[in-house]
């Protein structure tokens, strides 16, 4: 029943006989188990918070935590859903905010042609693992959002994810029209305009339901863009109840808000036309105090132009804060992001990283789970992302690895024999087929997995750039060779659909049947089975597309070795052997070109090192080499990759600050909050009226001799700018591949004495850098209770 059930408890229980129930009660050794294991669970619950880490209001459009709770997609809801649990686990006081979605996203099966096809069951939300918030007598709470003309009514339920509560807003009540029922109907689905109606809820009525359920944060995090009108309901709530201005609740709202931006593909952030933008936010400047044009220029890198609104610059624009998901990404974010604060370069920036991880007691299979507990600590999980825990691992048994290794795979061999038979049966027309592919399904052989959202740009296909070459690999007897391949693509994605219709029609080649495999519908339960169960995970995205990924870390936590392109979270993972890595550096612009390089050094690799490595077995039947791989890289790169490092990560950059900030803005009336906004104001009206008096300036300073040393010396007259002003010198260069402007380097100048209006700056400086640049000469306004310069990034150019 329980596999009957898809897992899921809440239908278990409902459909077990009472003569069941019966038999359970009565059974007292029975019953003394699930009471200890409910004592566990209620000593869990009973800890309090740790209140020496801020506490967290947290929205996300969709949250993975089990396959039962359809309200995920893919990696962002798993790592959403791994946030949740790792909350819980390290006591951080968080609530979270999203959709119970009716329908959720796609189930996927496929046609007999290989054609995804994209099914969209309903969920009754009685049978699962939820509880539906009531108010009063026992009447169902109903949060009221006002919309543009009307009022969309929600109910709303709770998830218990441990120790944090998840509230998610549901619209398919009869107390709203057909066009409102249906915006929590499906994630990522319908128009722009469901969309936008979608992001409204999610941030007005997310933040009107946290202040109907008495929830203040000290901070609130955006994960992604979708979230960023959070902020727009905060400042009308400061405005209205403490009586700011704009601009001072800008300070305030700012202050304790962090945004994380998961990709670099245009697709994934949100632009809105003005014209359905200002059908449902048209009323907000209003309330804000301030015009149209300033309110939708908030969310434009170029204000004043008929721009659409993007989510993701508004969401810059009222966070103090932002990040992207792993080293390599924080870089190409301030890269994306430069544009919206013009005058600075993307390394000058504050845009930072936190990389990924992923919820180690979720991802790590029971086998690995007790032997760790064994080997390590009983306690391993409380100070999991230590390497000193793991270290004990590089001294066991090579054959206890290896055992495990081979039951994890042998549970993947049977669990895809065991769901797919029948979908097999469904597709391939020929029953005789399905038998000799199940036949050929070989747990000798090295087993390498590829799980993806199908997006071209992850680029599924690389494997089938020489065909002839790959069936040379695959069908060598002595050295067996088969890949697991799944994954959905968006039902709009054309091209992700197409990639899917072609792997499929290769695994039907007599020379790849059963040699690839092509496993419909990726959930967490076969995500959860196929990166323990492979040898090898495979990962090939467009270089620097990857924002972080976390399937391979997935994999990490099970002895499964890592075999991908050095992007997202594998540019800082890879450690030489204990995986294998394709060049974060490109060899060619034209991306044909590129696509055929890397697929002819994945066959180089796995010709020449990957499987003569894990076919060089002893007479125990396994290759001591290749568990020294996997001993390296439990030891080495596993640990770094966990939730809790991730967590621990985002107290320390960002919430802790964020939090410190904030309190300190709110104090006596805000007083700190409306100093830093009379300032900005002062700025802003008397920027364009300071001029530089002189300028004593040596043209050689721009091309400077290695170890020279000069002087330059400037003085300002502010007229009537009451702000300090700071200036600098900036180096630049052409980069001659791109013909880029790249920054080289930057000095401040001293502030030397300040007589009246007029400041008096100088510079002496010993070159350190040589070669042709360009020089220029930054002023600024300078103000120590600023976060980060990019929090009043104004700047002006001068020339001497």
């Amino acid at each position: 029943m329980w596999k009957s059930t898809e897992g899921n408890p809440v239908l278990l229980l409902q459909e077990l006989p009472q003569r069941r129930i019966d038999e359970i009660l009565a059974d007292n050794e029975l019953m003394m188990k699930i009471d200890c294991v409910y004592q566990l669970f209620k000593d869990y619950m009973a800890e309090a918070p740790d209140t020496s880490k801020p506490s967290i209001a947290y929205f996300s459009m969709e949250y993975g935590l089990t396959n039962v709770l359809k309200i995920y997609s893919g990696g962002l809801g798993v790592l959403a859903g791994d946030y949740l649990k790792e909350a819980s686990d390290s006591n951080v006081d968080l609530t979270a905010v999203g959709f119970l979605y009716r329908y959720g996203y796609f189930t996927q099966t496929l046609a007999m042609d290989g054609q995804q096809i994209a099914n969209y069951e309903p969920q009754n939300f009685t049978t699962l693992p939820l509880e539906q918030v009531m108010e009063g007598t026992n009447q169902p709470f109903v949060l009221e959002v006002p919309y543009p003309g009307r009022t969309v009514y929600a109910h709303v339920w709770k998830v218990s994810v441990g120790r944090v509560p998840l509230y998610l807003m549901d619209t398919d009540i009869p107390e709203n029209s057909e066009w409102d029922r249906s915006i929590t109907h499906q994630l990522y689905g319908g128009d722009w305009e469901n969309r936008m109606k979608q992001e409204y809820l999610l941030g007005i009525g997310g933040i009107l339901l946290l202040n109907k359920l008495g929830i203040k944060q000290q901070v609130y995090h955006c994960n992604e863009g979708h979230a960023a009108l959070i902020n727009v309901q905060r400042l009308v709530d400061y405005i209205h109840n403490e009586k700011l201005d704009f601009n001072e609740a800008l300070e305030v709202v700012r202050a304790s808000s962090l945004y994380t931006v998961h990709t670099p593909v245009p697709a994934g952030h949100d632009y809105f036309e003005e014209s359905l933008f200002g059908k449902y936010m048209s009323e907000f400047p209003d309330k804000l105090g301030i015009s149209w044009q300033d309110f939708i220029d908030m969310g434009r890198t170029n204000p004043g132009t008929p721009e659409k609104f993007c989510m993701s610059t508004f969401a810059l624009n009222t966070c103090q804060e932002a990040n992207g998901v792993s080293y390599l990404h924080g870089i190409v974010s301030r890269k994306m992001f430069a544009p919206v604060w013009k005058g600075y370069f993307p390394e000058e920036l504050h845009v930072g990283y936190v990389t990924n991880g992923v919820h180690l007691p979720t991802w790590m299979a029971t086998e690995w789970k007790k032997y760790c507990e064994r080997t390590f600590d009983r306690n391993f999980l409380d100070d999991q992302s230590n390497k000193a825990i793991w270290d004990p691992i590089r001294n066991v048994p090579d054959g206890e690895i290896w055992e495990i290794r081979k039951a994890l795979k042998n549970k993947l061999i049977e669990y895809i024999k065991n769901q797919y038979r029948d979908n097999w049966l469904k597709n391939q027309g020929d029953p005789s087929k399905v038998i000799t592919l199940m036949e050929k399904i070989n747990p000798g052989a090295l087993l390498i997995g590829f799980g993806r959202r199908f997006a071209t740009y992850k680029r599924a296909h690389l494997l089938f750039t020489d065909l002839d070459r790959l069936a040379k690999i695959v069908n060598n007897d002595k050295c067996p060779i088969q890949f697991v391949f799944t994954g959905k693509a968006h039902p709009a994605d054309g091209g992700g659909q197409g990639l899917i219709k072609h792997i499929v029609e290769i695994s039907r080649r007599p020379e790849f049947l059963g040699k690839i495999l092509f496993l419909e519908n990726y959930d967490m339960r076969l995500a959860r089975r196929l990166i323990s169960g492979v040898d090898i995970w495979l990962n090939t995205p467009t270089r620097p597309l990857e924002a972080s990924g976390t399937s391979g870390e997935k994999a990490e936590m099970n002895g499964v070795l890592n075999f991908s392109v050095l992007d997202g979270w594998w540019y800082e993972g890879y450690k030489e052997g204990a995986g294998w890595a394709l060049t974060s550096q490109r060899t060619y612009d034209n991306q044909q070109y590129q696509d055929q390089l890397d697929a002819a050094t994945i066959y180089h690799l796995l010709e020449d090192e990957i499987i003569p490595l894990y076919f060089a077995k002893n007479s125990k039947g396994y290759s001591p080499e290749w568990i020294q791989y996997i001993k390296n890289s439990m030891s080495q790169i596993a640990p770094e990759y966990t939730m809790k490092r991730m967590l621990d990560d985002y107290v320390a950059r960002f919430y802790s600050k964020l939090a410190v900030r904030a309190a300190r803005l709110e104090k006596s009336d805000f007083a700190e909050a409306r100093e830093i906004a009379a300032w900005k104001r002062e700025v802003a009206d008397h920027w364009n009226e300071f001029e530089v008096e002189s300028f004593d300036y040596q043209d050689d300073a721009a091309h400077p001799t290695v170890g020279e040393e000069y002087d330059i010396r400037i003085v300002i007259d502010r007229k009537g700018l009451k702000s300090m002003l700071g200036v600098e010198i900036v180096y630049t260069k052409e980069n001659p591949e791109n013909h880029q402007t790249e920054l080289v380097t930057v000095a401040p100048f001293t502030l030397k004495k300040e007589v009246g209006s007029k400041l008096y700056f100088e510079l002496h400086k010993k070159a350190a850098v040589y070669g042709h640049m360009r020089v220029g000469f930054r002023v600024y306004p300078v103000n120590p209770k600023l976060p980060h310069r990019m929090d009043f990034a104004y700047v002006r150019w001068i020339q001497p």
